[in-house]
C-alpha cells in the first residue's frame, strides 16, 4: 500500500522560510514523479513543483526562485524548501506521486495514477 505523509508546515511571517517533507512508502514503480500542490481556502488546487527521476524539475511561476524541491539521501523523502514566503503562499500543501509500471517495453502511468498525502498547512502572515 502506497502511503505519503507530509510534515513541516506551520505559521511564519512574510519573508520567512519553511521546509516541507513528504515521506512515501510502498511504492516500487519504474519511475518516480513526485509533485507538490497547494490549495488555499475557496480556490482550486494548484501545481507548485515537480521532481522526476526521468524528467526535469519544474516550478509554478509564482514560486520560481523562492521554492526548491529536492530528494533526500534516503530516496523515499522529498523536500520543498520555501524561502521568502508571502501571504499568498498560505495554503494546505499536498504531496502527490504518480504511479508507473513497466508495460511492454515502456515505463508508463498506471492506475490508480495518483497517490496523495493528507496535507500540511502553511500560513504566512503579513
Amino acid at each position: 500500500q502506497v502511503r505519503l505523509v507530509e510534515s513541516g508546515g506551520g505559521s511564519v511571517q512574510a519573508g520567512g522560510s519553511l521546509r516541507l517533507s513528504c515521506v512515501f512508502s510502498g511504492y516500487t514503480g519504474c519511475r518516480l514523479r513526485m509533485m507538490w500542490f497547494r490549495q488555499a481556502p475557496g480556490k482550486e488546487r494548484e501545481f507548485v513543483s515537480v521532481i522526476d527521476t526521468q524528467g526535469p524539475t519544474n516550478y509554478a511561476d509564482s514560486v520560481k526562485g523562492r521554492f526548491t524541491v529536492s530528494q533526500g539521501n534516503a530516496k523515499n523523502t522529498i523536500f520543498l524548501q520555501m524561502n521568502s514566503l508571502k501571504p499568498e503562499d498560505t495554503a494546505m500543501y499536498y504531496c502527490n506521486a504518480m504511479s508507473f509500471a513497466v508495460i511492454g517495453a515502456e515505463c508508463a502511468p498506471t492506475p490508480p495514477y495518483d497517490y496523495w498525502g493528507q496535507g500540511t498547512q502553511v500560513t504566512v502572515s503579513s
